[in-house]
C-alpha cells in the first residue's frame, strides 16, 4: 500500500481480513498496522470488530490468525487437564509438541469470574520459547496461576489419536497430568 493512502475503516478491516486468511504465519498488530498506515491500536480495535462480527481471528501470543472454519480433516482432539508450577511450563508444552501436538488454548475456572481461556496455538518448540518469552516480557501471569492449585486444561489436536495418548503417558511420568 502507497505510504500516503488512506483506506476506509471498512476498506481496512476487509484488508486485514484478506490479509489474514491467506498468511500462513501469525501477523502481529505491529506488522498489520504497518501495511495499514495505522497504529497498533488501531488493529486491535479493528480486530475486536470483525470478531463481533463473528469472523473466526485469533489472537495468540505470535499475533493474529485467521482460523479456518473448515473441517480439521481425520485430526484428533482432545481437552487435557494438568497440575504443575509455572517453572514447568516450558516441559509441559515441550512435551506436547514433542509429540506432534498443537497445544490450541488453556482455560481455567477463577472463582470470581467462572471460565478464563487464552489462546496458545503452539506447535513446536519455537512457538513454545516465543509463548514464554512474550509471557516473560510482559510480566504477565500465566493464566493457571488464576485458578485453584494450578489446574488448568488444554484443548490439543494432533494428525494421530497416538500422539494425543503418548503426550498425555509422558505428562504423566512428568507428574503434570491431572487424572
Amino acid at each position: 500500500m502507497n505510504q500516503n493512502e488512506k483506506m476506509t475503516g471498512d476498506e481496512r478491516r476487509e484488508f486485514l481480513l484478506t490479509t489474514l486468511q491467506n498468511s500462513n504465519n501469525p501477523l502481529t498488530g505491529k506488522e498489520l498496522g504497518e501495511l495499514t498506515n495505522v497504529s497498533r491500536q488501531v488493529i486491535v480495535g479493528d480486530m475486536t470488530l470483525l470478531k463481533a462480527k463473528n469472523a473466526p481471528i485469533v489472537a495468540t501470543s505470535q499475533g493474529y490468525i485467521y482460523m479456518d472454519e473448515t473441517p480439521e480433516g481425520n485430526k484428533f482432539e482432545q481437552v487435557i487437564v494438568c497440575r504443575h508450577t509455572p517453572e514447568q511450563t516450558e516441559e509441559e508444552l515441550n512435551i506436547f509438541v514433542d509429540h506432534g501436538v498443537t497445544v490450541k488454548d488453556v482455560k481455567v475456572e477463577h472463582p470470581v469470574y467462572g471460565d478464563l481461556s487464552a489462546s496458545i496455538m503452539v506447535s513446536n518448540r519455537r512457538d513454545v520459547k516465543e509463548f514464554l518469552k512474550r509471557i516473560e516480557e510482559a510480566n504477565a501471569a500465566y493464566l493457571s496461576n488464576l485458578s485453584d492449585d494450578g489446574i488448568h486444561l488444554h484443548t490439543v489436536v494432533a494428525e494421530r489419536n497416538e500422539q494425543i495418548t503418548d503426550a498425555v503417558a509422558e505428562l504423566k511420568k512428568a507428574g503434570i497430568l491431572l487424572e
